[in-house]
């Protein structure tokens, strides 16, 4: 069993209440193979919502910022541990996570700056997952993967 990004396979969980299917993925959602999570919803924050970004601090802390400048970043870190608890729980040890999210972005996630800017780095859960041993792949290279 694979843990997926709820919002790539048809569930309305992303910050603005859409979500961006993947008919491959809902596919493989249909065969029972994969737990679709969003760690967002989990970690207690609404849909929609307003959009965040990683920000670094001047002490090199790692903040979840709104657009207005509300830290959410306890909200993130909650959801993060929820999701890595189903994948301890379920003994699923590779997800496919949507790429560019403060959460479940592996690789690229965009820079704090709203400006649609992208920097190296992973979302809050993608990187705890991976801390944990878990496979992490996005929409984009799960294919070749799995």
């Amino acid at each position: 069993m694979y843990l997926i990004s709820s919002c790539l396979v048809g569930v309305k969980c992303r910050y603005d209440g859409n979500n961006v299917p993947n008919e491959e993925l809902e596919e493989l959602f249909r065969s029972g193979r994969v737990l679709p999570v969003c760690p967002e919803l989990l970690g207690g924050l609404g849909c929609p919502r307003e959009c965040a970004e990683m920000i670094k601090t001047e002490n090199g802390e790692r903040k979840v910022i709104t657009k207005t400048s509300k830290d959410v970043t306890d909200a993130f870190k909650k959801g993060a541990q929820l999701t890595l608890h189903l994948c301890k729980s379920l003994g699923i040890t590779t997800a496919i996570l949507k790429s560019q999210s403060p959460s479940c972005g592996y690789g690229k996630i965009y820079d704090g700056t709203f400006t649609g800017n992208l920097i190296l780095g992973n979302g809050i859960t993608a990187e705890l997952l991976e801390g944990q041993d878990i496979q992490i792949f996005n929409e984009h290279n799960w294919k070749e993967n799995i």
